[in-house]
């Protein structure tokens, strides 16, 4: 679990190795992630468009930007929570994500919130020590 809270939005990343959808041999590797938006401010906020960097283990960068998570563009009112999940996959056995939200007040204001770095890991990875 990956967590981090700007401007009140608590950002909550749960990543997982899908072996069943992997092929290691044929360098594709899956993983889901679910996300989890908490708003714990006092101002209602709907999430219009995300931004996210896929790093994969040869340092190749993928940026993927678009409208809303998952076909939703999701209004938060004080409180609430919002959770959803999604994938990505790599030709390489591992990789680290991180990205942004661009978020939006009712009184459409508009400001972005960090979604904490995390990694991608998998059973194939090779093990170094540090």
């Amino acid at each position: 679990m990956y967590s981090q809270t700007t401007r009140n939005i608590k950002v909550t990343v749960y990543p997982a190795y899908i072996d069943t959808q992997s092929d290691p041999e044929a360098h594709h590797y899956v993983w889901a992630y679910t996300i989890q938006l908490d708003n714990l401010g006092e101002e209602k906020v709907q999430l219009l468009n995300r931004r996210w960097h896929i790093t994969d283990a040869t340092g190749a960068v993928q940026e993927v930007r678009g409208a809303g998570v998952v076909g939703e563009q999701p209004v938060l009112a004080p409180g609430d929570t919002f959770r959803y999940t999604s994938g990505a996959a790599l030709r390489t056995a591992s990789g680290i994500m991180n990205g942004e939200y661009e978020m939006e007040t009712e009184f459409k204001e508009r400001f972005l919130i960090k979604i904490p770095a995390f990694s991608l890991d998998s059973p194939e990875q090779i093990k170094r020590p540090n």
